[in-house]
């Protein structure tokens, strides 16, 4: 069906966009570089990307559940490689150090990292491991299906801030990217909710797994808004960023409510 083969297609350039996963050279050719449609398959790329480590979380939490959150989460940055990671420490080096949207956009475009962006990385592996660590303990399923579920919603979510938002630069990767269709967001809004909901609610419970979305999504929309008035557009550092908080928020809430 001509659908399903565009929708395998999305997939793949979604995972090639979002991993260092290897994807055929086929699913490019002729592309001009948008993914405005394409990110409407960004939580099942989220799925796919977050398997290995969930499997690894799973194998290796009845062990010591802590060390083993560390290193599923060092590996879904290795698959990455580091995307999202980076994005937060830019935008948190840019956003709390710049004094205006001109300083903030330079500070987020210098390789170099400063304070700001140290600390946010130390908050997002530290919380990320301590709550899967905390889900696991509780059921070493939990907290693999967790880390599957938060990367589907939170890329998801991710979707939803780009496409708030215009680009704060005229050049950039998110800019050549294309903004997100308003179509293509609600279909990654609509499948991260219910594989979030699919992967989670038979374990943890509807209440609870609805209360970690809806505190995912409160996030989302509260950096959206300061992002607004502070560089009065995104970057591909905020949509990074936008996708680290929300992974945040939901597996700590998840942990604190279990």
């Amino acid at each position: 069906m001509p659908n399903t083969s565009e929708f395998v297609a999305d997939l793949a350039r979604s995972i090639g966009f979002l991993s260092r996963l290897p994807v055929p050279d086929r699913f490019f050719k002729g592309q001009d570089g948008s993914i405005s449609r394409a990110v409407r398959a960004f939580p099942a790329a989220g799925l796919a990307i977050a398997a290995l480590p969930a499997l690894v979380l799973f194998l290796f939490a009845p062990g010591d559940a802590l060390t083993a959150s560390l290193i599923a989460l060092a590996l879904l940055a290795l698959l990455t490689g580091a995307l999202h990671e980076d994005g937060l420490a830019d935008a948190a080096d840019g956003l709390g150090g710049g004094r205006d949207k001109e300083h903030a956009l330079v500070i987020m475009k210098d390789s170099r990292i400063g304070s700001y962006g140290v600390i946010a990385l130390i908050l997002s592996f530290g919380l990320r491991a301590s709550a899967l660590a905390v889900l696991s303990r509780y059921e070493p399923a939990a907290g693999a299906l967790a880390v599957l579920a938060a990367a589907a919603a939170s890329r998801a979510l991710m979707v939803a801030h780009w496409h708030a938002l215009p680009s704060a630069r005229e050049a950039g990767v998110a800019a050549s990217a294309g903004l997100p269709g308003t179509a293509a967001r609600n279909v990654a809004l609509f499948s991260g909710a219910v594989l979030a909901f699919v992967l989670l609610v038979p374990l943890l419970g509807l209440p609870k797994v609805l209360l970690s979305l809806i505190v995912a999504g409160a996030l989302c929309f509260a950096f959206t808004r300061y992002v607004r008035g502070k560089l009065e557009g995104h970057t591909g550092d905020t949509i990074g960023a936008s996708q680290q908080l929300c992974e945040i928020g939901m597996l700590a809430t998840l942990a604190l409510v279990i």
